[in-house]
C-alpha cells in the first residue's frame, strides 16, 4: 500500500465519504474522525468553500487546486478577487495528539461554526458545515434529488 497523503491506493482514487457530527470545544478545536485524518495524512488544507461550508484538501488536491487559482491572470478583477477569496481564508494544518485542528476565528466565522459542525465526505475532498446550514441544506439537497433525479440521467 502507498505512503498516507498520496493520491492512489492500489490503483484506487482516494474517495472522502461519510457525515460525522462533533462540537467546537471552548478553544474552537474540532476534531478530525481517525478515518478522515488517515485519507488526509500529515499535513491538509482548510480554506473557504462553496456555499458557506469549509473544504478540506489533502495535500494532493490543495496542490492542484492551487494551481488552478495561479494559473488564473490577475489583470483580471474577478480572478483577483476568487484568488484572495480563497487563499485569505486557507491555512495549512495538523492534528494535534487527540486529532484536533484550531480553527481560525476568521472560518468559524464564515461558516457560522459557533459549536456544533458536521464533516462530510464529497468524493476528492472534505466540507465542514455548521449543524444548523448542513441540516437545512441536506434537506433542500434531498428534496431537489426527489423531484430531478430524472434530468440527472444516473445509472443506479
Amino acid at each position: 500500500m502507498e505512503e498516507s497523503g498520496e493520491k492512489w491506493v492500489k490503483g484506487v482514487k482516494k474517495m472522502f465519504l461519510g457525515e460525522y457530527r462533533h462540537s467546537l470545544d471552548d478553544k474552537g478545536r474540532l476534531f478530525i474522525p481517525a478515518k478522515l485524518r488517515e485519507a488526509l495524512g500529515k499535513r491538509f488544507y482548510i480554506s473557504k468553500g462553496f456555499d458557506h461550508c469549509l473544504m478540506i484538501y489533502d495535500e494532493v488536491q490543495w496542490a492542484l487546486f492551487s494551481e488552478k487559482l495561479n494559473a488564473l491572470s490577475m489583470g483580471q478583477k474577478k480572478n483577483r478577487d476568487i484568488k484572495r477569496f480563497f487563499f485569505s481564508g486557507a491555512d495549512e494544518f495538523t492534528c494535534d495528539k487527540q486529532g484536533r485542528v484550531l480553527l481560525s476565528a476568521v472560518l468559524r466565522d464564515y461558516a457560522g461554526i459557533s459549536r456544533d459542525a458536521v464533516i462530510v465526505g464529497v468524493g476528492d475532498k472534505a466540507e465542514i458545515w455548521s449543524a444548523e446550514q448542513w441540516q437545512a441544506r441536506d434537506e433542500a439537497a434531498e428534496q431537489m434529488i426527489d423531484e430531478g433525479l430524472d434530468d440527472l440521467n444516473l445509472d443506479i
